[in-house]
């Protein structure tokens, strides 16, 4: 639905987003690292007077020419959510994680989920401006590094590749593409799926075999191969699938689909039916939402209880989840897999469960309206705000309760 002006103005006053540093479990209690004026101040704040002064209501009009996926109150956060995205992202497409220190940078697969939601509230423009900086950067071998500097320069330092990213990009592609009056993928991105889907069957030996060992959206090192690397490159190549079938090009539809089978037949045989980090050790963690629609389809039962559990064994002191139910218990809530958990439960049918997740994140919002990477046992907001992770899955999990709100809406109407 088209949204007006109405509340623009007031939410473009608003800030910002971030992700997961490398972390280290010692680490000190998080503070809240910015604050309302993160937009003037941070590296990528428009220089001079005049563009501080028409960044406000061109904002507005960016915001006014798509979709805000929201009713009622949460319109607000949603707005807001996008606002911060788009400030977020530079004009050659580059993501900041976050608006300071090591969230400056933008991640794979940060900028898919961004991408993705970009495509479905009516910026196209700026989902190819995403896709397109991802493959400039994209390394020969069709994989990505961990993180890239905003100007495209490459990585910031030598922090271990993350493999998954391969396969958030290509899931992104996908969900470009069905947004599209052709229903197919820009011809100028294809080369970019096309170098993803090598990376993923190289790393796959074709759906054979796990894939190298490789951090994950936790960001720390890795002995094992993790559930949050292989189930990503599993959505992957099924994605991969069905672009490569809106073109007509069987073979390698086919090839791919047959990929994704045989990877998604390993997963199920090394980490199920616990579906823990690791396979049978390192607790549940936010990696079995990617078990989950929209990332697949919903036909194991062992992970859909794996994922209904995770929540109850990684809730905190504020109500929100931890990344994992081993991670460190200092009673902090972290926003992007709380999101996570919301965006698979409305896409799964879960629209009560969605709806509550969704109101807790509203509720924990900073004051200015952004939402923050964590939040303390206390309820207060903590980490960089705003999180691009966090702010697109909020738009994307709202995108789905509109779908089911219009679905309900049409039965009703269909009875009457």
């Amino acid at each position: 639905m088209r949204r007006a002006l109405i509340g623009v103005l007031a939410a473009v006053t608003a800030a910002a987003l971030g992700l997961v540093p490398m972390l280290a479990h010692d680490e000190p209690p998080p503070v809240l690292r910015n604050g309302p004026a993160w937009r003037s101040t941070w590296a990528l704040a428009p220089s001079s007077l005049g563009g501080r002064l028409l960044d406000p209501p061109a904002e507005a009009v960016w915001l006014a020419y798509g979709d805000v996926p929201a009713e009622g109150a949460r319109a607000g956060v949603v707005s807001q959510a996008l606002l911060d995205l788009h400030a977020l992202t530079r004009p050659n497409g580059a993501v900041a994680a976050g608006p300071d220190g090591p969230w400056a940078y933008a991640w794979p697969r940060d900028s898919a989920f961004v991408a993705a939601a970009y495509a479905e509230t009516g910026h196209p423009d700026d989902a190819l401006r995403v896709l397109g900086f991802l493959a400039r950067v994209q390394r020969p071998d069709g994989g990505f590094e961990a993180r890239y500097r905003l100007d495209g320069s490459g990585p910031p330092d030598d922090r271990p590749r993350q493999s998954d990213g391969a396969g958030w990009v290509l899931w992104s592609l996908d969900r470009l593409r069905v947004t599209r009056p052709d229903g197919v993928l820009p011809a100028g991105l294809r080369g970019l799926r096309d170098r993803s889907v090598a990376f993923v069957l190289a790393q796959t030996g074709a759906g054979a075999r796990l894939p190298e060992v490789s951090p994950d959206y936790w960001e720390v090192p890795e002995r094992r191969v993790t559930l949050g690397t292989a189930a990503p490159l599993a959505a992957g190549l099924e994605a991969a699938a069905r672009t490569y079938a809106a073109e007509r090009d069987a073979p390698r539809a086919v090839a791919a689909g047959r990929a994704a089978g045989r990877l998604r037949a390993l997963i199920r045989s090394r980490f199920g039916p616990d579906y823990q980090r690791h396979g049978s050790t390192g607790g549940l963690d936010a990696g079995v939402a990617m078990l989950m629609p929209p990332f697949a389809v919903l036909d194991d039962a062992a992970a859909e209880r794996a994922w209904e559990r995770y929540p109850v064994l990684a809730l905190r002191g504020a109500g929100g989840l931890a990344p994992g139910a081993e991670w460190k218990q200092d009673g902090v809530s972290w926003t992007p897999e709380t999101a996570l958990v919301a965006y698979t439960a409305a896409a799964s049918g879960h629209a009560p469960l969605a709806e509550r997740w969704m109101a807790w994140l509203e509720h924990h919002c900073t004051s200015w309206g952004s939402l923050p990477e964590k939040v303390l046992p206390d309820g207060r907001p903590a980490g960089p705000a705003p999180l691009a992770w966090t702010a697109a899955l909020v738009v994307l999990t709202e995108g789905e309760l509109a779908t089911h709100r219009a679905g309900v809406a049409s039965s009703v109407a269909g009875v009457r």
